[in-house]
């Protein structure tokens, strides 16, 4: 177990005052831990966007895991909550730190949309989980390949922290999945989960809507409205910022050309998937590799 925090693989810096960014890939083939002493006056978010970490309490003797594709946010209020991270092998994460008093100027019109700013809420502590929707992801994935110069990482960050807060605290989102009757059975959450997961692993060929329905045994329209409840989009539109995120991975690593890429993802011609990948990200393939 490696008990240093790398440098080569372990960002730490401050975007403005009381406020900061961790930004971890442990791309060794052993686990790795990073600490980092944080006062009880910060909100801490975390993001994991590949594998898995886990967050250790009290000399390890309290875990939290930190699966793919979670965030959780503490905030302790009563006591200093030290960063004690433990990443799996090839983990990716990011970790935000927001002190209150900056985090009260984020909403300071709005304070009423988050609990804990709530009077009766401001001195206890919080804690909740959320599932990560495809427009956080593709955020947090642009926050380690943003393809820019250097000397511009700080700036285009902070962009896209900010933008990353607003999704998460997006209220419409949330009270669509509060009011929906229909997501209270554990149940219908967990079919429409395991439709998620029939389309990434069939993201070639995916199947129809009819089909997808069938094979999680849900009507359709429950399928179409439960899956934009818990993950913000549309299934196609799901479908879509999967395949234009996992093919801009692909090229990112320049082991495969736009052709290669085009039908890893379930393009019938390179044509198609160029004109899809400039209509996402405002650039052909050929252009965005050009500027790694």
């Amino acid at each position: 177990m490696k008990k240093n925090n790398d440098k080569n693989n372990y960002k730490d810096y401050i975007l403005e005052e009381g406020f900061c960014i961790l930004k971890i890939h442990n791309d060794k083939k052993v686990s790795q831990e990073i600490f980092k002493e944080v006062d009880k006056s910060f909100i801490q978010l975390h993001f994991c966007i590949k594998n898995k970490a886990k967050l250790l309490f009290n000399q390890g003797k309290y875990t939290l895991e930190i699966p793919e594709n979670k965030s959780f946010l503490l905030y302790n209020p009563l006591q200093d909550l030290p960063i004690h991270l433990e990443l799996s092998p090839d983990t990716k994460l990011v970790t935000l730190l927001i002190s209150i008093e900056k985090f009260h100027t984020f909403f300071s019109q709005e304070a009423g949309l988050i609990h804990f700013l709530d009077d009766e809420n401001r001195s206890k502590k919080y804690y909740i989980d959320k599932e990560l929707n495809p427009k956080k992801i593709i955020v947090l994935n642009q926050l380690f390949d943003y393809g820019l110069h250097s000397s511009l990482e700080k700036l285009y960050t902070l962009g896209k922290v900010y933008e990353l807060i607003s999704l998460y605290f997006n209220k419409a989102d949330n009270d669509e999945a509060h009011n929906c009757p229909y997501l209270e059975d554990e149940a219908n959450v967990e079919k429409i989960q395991k439709a998620k997961k029939i389309l990434i692993e069939n993201m070639v060929d995916p199947p129809s809507l009819t089909e997808l329905a069938n094979r999680v045994r849900l009507p359709l329209q429950h399928l179409k409205d439960g899956f934009k409840h818990i993950y913000g989009e549309t299934v196609f539109a799901f479908l879509l910022n999967y395949k234009m995120e996992y093919s801009r991975r692909l090229l990112a690593t320049k082991k495969y050309n736009i052709s290669e890429t085009s039908f890893e993802v379930g393009y019938s011609t390179p044509s198609h998937f160029i004109a899809a990948f400039k209509k996402k990200y405002g650039a052909t393939p050929k252009k965005y590799m050009s500027s790694l």
